[in-house]
């Protein structure tokens, strides 16, 4: 496993993932989950299969951001499912319809790929509803005369979405903990970056915001689909509801791969301009990480030495 001794700061390619009490890390060549179950630390390292290896076209520019998306979005349901089962529910909690179900009809060793399956196909639902559908409903009923208004007025109501959102979600006592840990792989992959020691001491002291964070990206998605919105309306019937909520669906690919490259762009580089471009992501992190406390930062700290390169300086961003 390299060790990287030297003090100047870089930038890592390495990034991570918030769970119940625990953390997903996922360096260029595996990823790995640590759980602190009630039992101790649990920990599964698996090898990174990239698709876009099999598949080169996946890697071009704009597409591979989508690819990259659905996959981070797909292995992130299936560590929560794993760290989800170190804490089950109420025993004498009847189960839910649905999996009973599921139990009866879907062979033990498919459920899990169909739970994902469904999980995913609820998350992407529950995001077009509340960031495409909703905004577009509601901005309908202010009859602009304009795109450019409808535009303005859509925008304003999908960040004031995402923004209550982010606080709904930041005031409940569970997710409270998860945003923990969230601030627990941020210090720790700062702490990694600056070239220090990985240890408990070290990654405390260390900013819990960072630029390159999936709370970022998300808001730039919202940004980016109000830009590419205000273009499309002003060449079709914009009025329509059905028109539009079809053309937001149609921009969604490339809203996602141009934010995507956009991320990459922000990320290599530090200077007034980026400052300011990542200055808004860095600020929902407010609502999105909280302070961890010691025992977090051990998680953190044993999932992003499980997957460091043995290549060092292979992770640069």
């Amino acid at each position: 496993m390299a060790k990287r001794e030297k003090k100047e700061t870089f930038r890592t390619s390495i990034g991570g993932q918030a769970l119940i009490e625990g953390i997903l890390m996922r360096g260029p060549e595996k990823q790995a989950i640590v759980v602190r179950a009630p039992e101790g630390l649990v920990t599964k390292v698996e090898e990174l299969k990239l698709v876009r290896d099999k598949y080169p076209i996946l890697g071009l520019p704009i597409i591979r951001g989508v690819v990259t998306f659905l996959d981070s979005m797909v292995k992130g349901i299936k560590a929560l499912m794993f760290s989800a089962d170190y804490f089950p529910d109420d025993e004498s909690a009847q189960p839910s319809k649905l999996d009973t179900w599921l139990e009866k009809h879907v062979p033990a060793e498919k459920l899990q790929s169909v739970l994902v399956g469904v999980s995913l196909v609820l998350s992407l639902g529950l995001t077009l509803l509340l960031f495409m559908l909703l905004p577009t409903f509601v901005a309908g009923l202010f009859h602009a005369q304009s795109a450019l208004v409808h535009n303005l007025i859509e925008g304003v109501i999908k960040i004031a979405i995402f923004l209550a959102y982010l606080i709904l979600c930041s005031k409940q006592k569970d997710v409270h903990r998860v945003f923990q840990y969230h601030g627990a792989e941020h210090k720790t992959i700062f702490c990694y970056e600056a070239g220090l020691p990985l240890t408990v001491e070290n990654a405390r002291i260390q900013p819990r915001h960072h630029p390159r964070c999936g709370t970022s990206f998300l808001f730039v998605v919202i940004v980016v689909s109000i830009l590419f919105s205000s273009l499309a309306f002003t060449q079709v019937e914009w009025q329509n509801l059905w028109v539009r909520i079809g053309m937001h669906l149609l921009l969604l690919v490339p809203v996602v791969g141009i934010t995507y490259e956009f991320n990459r762009f922000v990320g290599r580089h530090d200077n007034m301009v980026t400052r300011v471009l990542s200055a808004p992501g860095l600020w929902l992190q407010n609502f999105t990480t909280n302070e961890p406390d010691d025992s977090m930062l051990e998680v953190a700290i044993e999932a992003l030495k499980l997957v460091l390169p043995d290549e060092e300086g292979s992770d640069k961003w």
